[in-house]
């Protein structure tokens, strides 16, 4: 049995996706089964509520081969690391009490940087990690740079300006990938659980990009000039709280921006293998995802 949460967000949906083309029968956490499509819903079975609830993901969990564990962020936390650790204290011990074999999760890079302890939330997920490894269970932390599907959020502003807007410096080169092969990568090891132990698996995308070379890609897909804005970053924390984000996940987000502008992202040594395990390139994504979104918003 493979037990997936967050079934319907952008990530998990992919997941879901991928897992159910095998011949394993899937479970699924959702509060909200409607927003599953009829097709999937008579393909699985559904837990209905939160995978935060400890008496759900007892429920969900029993019997579990292979769990899926994606966080949903609670924007109005009053605390980032509670607001990552409260969540998943119920999942932990449920995933010892149901004697889950393996666990994938999605987690963030830059633990071995001078940057992880003051990395907002990216510190929150290292810690959401331990809690997961401590339980003992065989655990792949799939741990990310930021996902090119962020740039989906500012769609209308790219076709109605021509810009997009981050905290980070403009010439700094990261590493950036897609969430479809996040989703690829997951369904890869939740299929198959020869694997043991615990292990980060660091999920890069195929190349480093500055967002200056993001506005230089998108500029030639579109067709149309686009530029990149840094937002300084009291202002970037400033839009946050302006659209309702509390104050603890506001500077939470800046510690991280500010950490991944410090290096905190590019702390792994890139290999070929990065480029196989997560093949879409960015001008790729932006054919046929970015182009499509802008064109429609």
């Amino acid at each position: 049995m493979i037990v997936i949460t967050a079934p319907t967000g952008n990530i998990g949906h992919q997941v879901l996706d991928h897992v159910l083309a095998g011949d394993q029968p899937v479970r699924v956490i959702v509060r909200d089964p409607d927003k599953l499509t009829a097709d999937i819903r008579d393909r699985v079975e559904v837990v209905q509520g939160s995978h935060g609830d400890p008496q759900i993901v007892a429920r969900a969990f029993d019997g579990a081969d292979a769990l899926f564990w994606l966080l949903p962020t609670d924007h109005r936390a009053a605390d980032v690391e509670e607001g990552y650790l409260g969540f998943t204290r119920p999942a932990a011990e449920a995933m010892r009490s149901q004697r889950v074999k393996h666990v994938v999760d999605v987690s963030a890079l830059g633990r071995h940087t001078a940057y992880a302890r003051r990395a907002g939330h990216v510190t929150a997920s290292l810690a959401m990690d331990d809690l997961i490894a401590g339980t003992g269970v065989a655990f792949r932390a799939l741990t990310m740079p930021s996902f090119m599907d962020n740039l989906l959020r500012q769609a209308r502003v790219i076709k109605e300006q021509g810009l997009f807007f981050d905290a980070l410096s403009p010439d700094l080169a990261v590493p950036i990938v897609a969430t479809r092969d996040i989703a690829a990568v997951a369904a890869r090891l939740l299929l198959d659980t020869a694997w043991t132990g615990q292990e980060e698996v660091p999920v890069l995308g195929p190349g480093d990009l500055s967002n200056n070379d993001l506005a230089a890609v998108i500029s030639e897909v579109l067709g149309t000039p686009v530029r990149y804005q840094q937002i300084p970053g009291q202002a970037f924390r400033g839009q946050l709280t302006g659209h309702g984000m509390s104050d603890a996940m506001a500077q939470g987000l800046l510690d991280m921006m500010i950490a991944k502008d410090n290096g905190l992202d590019n702390g792994i040594a890139r290999t070929p293998q990065h480029a196989i395990d997560t093949p879409t390139t960015f001008r790729q994504w932006c054919a046929d995802t970015l182009k499509p979104a802008v064109q429609a918003a």
